[in-house]
């Protein structure tokens, strides 16, 4: 008896809160409508110089094209369904890259640049990891004549100057490469979207150092090789963006740059006959005759007939 009370209970409360909302005339929450897209002409109506701007740039090809499935939608291909934003004109209610996360601009863009066969497929270290994305080099709209993409050397190294200072800064040095001069740009030694080398560094010839791209007389094979070219590269005794001694060294004098591998080590024995004994003992640093060790190891790059790089 005292569970059909409970149940009758229940059954008279929910009806009186339904009577009730009936009463207060409070209609139940209407379903969000879909968002749809319509249409560059739409965006066009308020927004003409930024879409007028985009006729200049390579991105006008979504507009016109039908590759994608953007063809007459380019906006919304970026910026998403703007029907919320056509009725309310509301920037609250369209996506904006300008206003996201680098992370979340770089996935718009990769919704169409991904692992294409350009040096843009893959972000996966360098600005990326720093969280640098896309639309701090690249001007989408093309506003105020910025391009798309910078093919001028001067252009792209002043892009490349507003962060890197100090790199720059390096190259007002008596060595140096002729970046200033317009003679290379940074993108020559540097893939600015990814690289498994260190530094986001190009490679050359299938997977060889950058540098030797110019400077191909270094590259071999040679019958003996100098191992430090293999294990560190150039940087290990150049500084590749400009330094105060010649040939770009890394130390002023060059039995400096030598010794920070060849030091006078014990002579080898039995047990570490590998190790040590360079250089040998008649190379008395004291003298001025020994002070440069490239006055005798002339092929220190690398040779074809002697082990010592003496010829």
């Amino acid at each position: 008896m005292t569970i059909c009370r409970t149940i009758v209970g229940t059954g008279l409360l929910a009806t009186g809160l339904a009577v009730s909302a009936q009463t207060t005339g409070t209609p139940p929450p209407a379903p969000a409508a879909a968002l749809s897209y319509v249409g560059s002409e739409t965006c066009k109506t308020c927004h003409e110089e930024i879409y007028n701007n985009l006729q200049k740039t390579p991105h006008f090809a979504i507009e016109t094209g039908a590759r994608r499935g953007w063809a007459q939608k380019s906006c919304e291909s970026c910026h998403a369904p703007g029907s919320k934003h056509a009725e309310s004109a509301s920037a609250d209610d369209i996506k904006n890259p300008a206003k996201l996360s680098a992370g979340d601009v770089d996935r718009t863009c990769l919704n169409c640049h991904l692992n294409e066969k350009t040096p843009v497929g893959r972000i996966a270290s360098g600005h990326a990891k720093d969280e640098v994305a896309c639309t701090s080099c690249h001007s989408v709209h093309g506003a105020g004549g910025a391009k798309l993409v910078d093919h001028k050397k001067p252009d792209i190294n002043a892009k490349c100057a507003t962060c890197h200072v100090s790199q720059w800064a390096s190259f007002n040095r008596p060595y140096k490469h002729r970046l200033q001069e317009g003679a290379m740009s940074c993108v020559d030694c540097h893939n600015p979207h990814a690289s498994f080398r260190a530094d986001s560094m190009r490679a050359s010839f299938g997977n060889e150092p950058g540098c030797l791209q110019c400077h191909s007389d270094k590259r071999g094979p040679f019958v003996y090789e100098h191992p430090v070219q293999k294990l560190e590269g150039c940087g290990a005794c150049h500084e590749p963006h400009g330094s105060a001694n010649p040939r770009m060294l890394a130390r002023h004098n060059v039995a400096d740059v030598c010794l920070e591998c060849h030091s006078n080590l014990p002579i080898p024995s039995a047990k570490n006959a590998k190790l040590g004994g360079v250089p040998p003992a008649f190379h008395d640093l004291r003298s001025a005759r020994f002070q440069n060790c490239t006055v005798c190891h002339i092929k220190l790059h690398g040779s074809y007939v002697d082990r010592t790089f003496l010829r």
